[in-house]
């Protein structure tokens, strides 16, 4: 039971969900008026792009031999479905968030461009970091700027993402997917640049 569960939060927590859950967050927290049909296209592209894309390049990848499971155990693994995802970042970028538009969301895919782009790079010199920990905390650094920028109270928000942060490191070591060193490159890959770039928007 114990490792069904801990399993359990790895998949649902899986990364290919934070960048969805960023601009849904974002849309509810919002207080700007933006019409229901630009929030579902918005939604509906991300879906898309950063979730069923992704799933699809896996399963092809996986008839190639290229990689073994969705969870990219080794760096060899990383180097090709990292490098895609930044290709598909990037044309989010230029096509769907643009920065004249949701600045807020913009920079949040800039950030996830940055870490996952860092993640890349480390994967070349063999360092792995745990990308389930860079997803979640980039989304948990943009859902505190949220809070700040809009003048909100995210507590119960914040307070739930810090039990979620601890619940996936838990798993990822109890799978033994990850070092300790390996889960805190994570989420400095992950919080870094987003704290970064909170001064282009905040």
């Amino acid at each position: 039971m114990k490792d069904f569960i801990l399993k359990s939060i790895s998949f649902v927590f899986h990364p290919l969900i934070m960048p969805l859950l960023g601009v849904m967050f974002y849309f509810h927290k919002t207080p700007r008026f933006i019409p229901e049909p630009v929030k579902s296209a918005k939604i509906f592209s991300i879906i898309i792009l950063t979730i069923i894309l992704p799933i699809l390049l896996f399963f092809l990848l996986k008839t190639l031999n290229k990689v073994n499971t969705i969870y990219l155990k080794s760096t060899k693994e990383r180097l090709i479905p990292l490098a895609i995802n930044c290709i598909i970042i990037t044309l989010i970028l230029i096509r769907v968030l643009t920065p004249n538009e949701i600045i807020e969301l913009y920079y949040f895919f800039v950030g996830i461009l940055c870490s996952t782009l860092a993640c890349f790079i480390m994967a070349i010199f063999k360092v792995k970091a745990s990308i389930h920990m860079i997803a979640a905390s980039g989304f948990f650094m943009f859902a505190v700027a949220i809070g700040i920028h809009f003048k909100i109270n995210i507590n119960g928000t914040i307070a739930l993402m810090m039990v979620i942060l601890g619940a996936i490191a838990t798993s990822r070591l109890h799978l033994r997917a990850h070092t300790n060193q390996e889960l805190i490159i994570g989420v400095f890959t992950g919080l870094f640049p987003q704290l970064v770039l909170m001064n282009y928007w905040l």
